[in-house]
């Protein structure tokens, strides 16, 4: 599903994925050659502080300009198409699956409408909303079709399309976060079990649980490596600056050689997994669209932290891993051009720019 899509018939080439959150910018693109994807160029740039907080965009020339830098840093290639498809905040979305009696698509429009007034808290007229019929059904309901809606505020868009166009760029489609990282990071035609995906970040951590590979479950909570960091400070008395250092150098530490590290950041790890283990109780005796969450992987900027891969596994029993976001990229025997710890970071950008390949999958 493609939130928002423009249809663009005279559409060429293929478009970038733009990942905006509230501290970076994030632009990748592919090209596809014969059977093979060609990464064309990526790129990275840091949004002056305080200009986006929590999705909402505060300082647009601020942003503007950091999407320009980020183009202009491009590489291996300059990325040259004007076409993007960029990213939403799940903070800003209501993600629902829907249950409706089977008819046919063009009378579905209406019961969607109707059941997406009754599932969100906002109103109809202050959203934009977009919807897919499931090929396969999530929930249990008989006789009925699985719908997956997305709705979003229009003041939440509109910033990002006034953004987006003022930087000289051409919206072919948004689409939020936890879509996307199910196009990079879930194999395409796996449709097992339940996977938890953790996008653990600077600011927040967002959870998605996707069942038979569509994403039908979102979370967001304040737990991010600023609060490792905090904790770091205050417990060892050295500066925030310092403490993002030691952390970078020694992760979170480890409990088996009593390190101050580790209990230092451990009341932030605990309340994080106990977040994780509310959301996969929730998902499971209350949306029961699974009976078992079966893997978990982490995403992110702050993904590839010394430890915490093996030490979210140990403590919920789980296979935990770091997300793998060229899962769905076809780039034949070569290696990816960016190495892992630094592709997770990307998982929403190569998401969106693996839409962006054709434009007859943009629908």
């Amino acid at each position: 599903m493609s939130f928002l899509t423009k249809k663009i018939f005279d559409f060429a080439g293929t478009a970038m994925g733009l990942d905006l959150n509230d501290l970076t910018v994030r632009v990748i693109q592919f090209e596809r050659e014969g059977r093979k994807d060609r990464l064309v160029g990526y790129a990275s740039a840091s949004i002056a502080p305080g200009s986006v907080s929590d999705g909402e965009i505060l300082k647009k020339d601020q942003v503007i300009a950091a999407i320009h830098n980020a183009l202009e840093k491009a590489g291996p290639d300059k990325i040259k198409s004007k076409k993007v498809i960029c990213s939403l905040p799940e903070t800003k979305a209501f993600l629902r699956i829907i249950s409706i009696p089977k008819m046919e698509k063009k009378e579905a429009r209406e019961a969607i409408k109707w059941e997406i007034e009754a599932n969100i808290p906002l109103a109809l007229d202050q959203v934009y909303y977009d919807w897919q019929i499931l090929d396969e059904n999530i929930s249990a309901e008989k006789n009925k079709m699985d719908v997956l809606v997305v709705a979003i505020s229009k003041k939440t868009v509109d910033q990002f399309m006034e953004v987006l166009e003022g930087a000289g760029l051409e919206v072919v489609g948004l689409e939020i976060e936890s879509v996307a990282q199910a196009r990079s990071l879930l194999a395409s035609g796996n449709n097992g079990g339940a996977v938890l995906i953790i996008d653990f970040d600077e600011r927040r951590t967002g959870f998605f649980i996707a069942s038979k590979g569509t994403p039908c479950f979102t979370s967001s909570i304040p737990v991010s490596s600023q609060s490792l960091n905090d904790s770091i400070s205050k417990t060892l008395s050295v500066s925030l600056a310092d403490a993002e250092k030691t952390r970078f150098s020694h992760g979170i530490g480890s409990d088996f050689k009593n390190s101050d590290i580790f209990f230092a950041v451990k009341p932030v790890l605990e309340n994080l997994i106990s977040e994780i283990e509310r959301s996969i109780d929730f998902f499971l005796s209350e949306l029961k669209y699974s009976g078992s969450v079966d893997e978990i992987i982490i995403c992110g900027k702050e993904a590839a932290t010394k430890g915490i891969v093996p030490y979210v596994s140990k403590r919920l029993g789980k296979k935990v891993v770091l997300g793998d976001p060229w899962v769905n990229v076809n780039i034949g025997r070569k290696l990816p051009e960016i190495e892992r710890n630094l592709s997770v970071e990307y998982a929403t950008a190569i998401g969106l720019a693996l839409k962006g390949l054709n434009y007859e999958d943009i629908s």
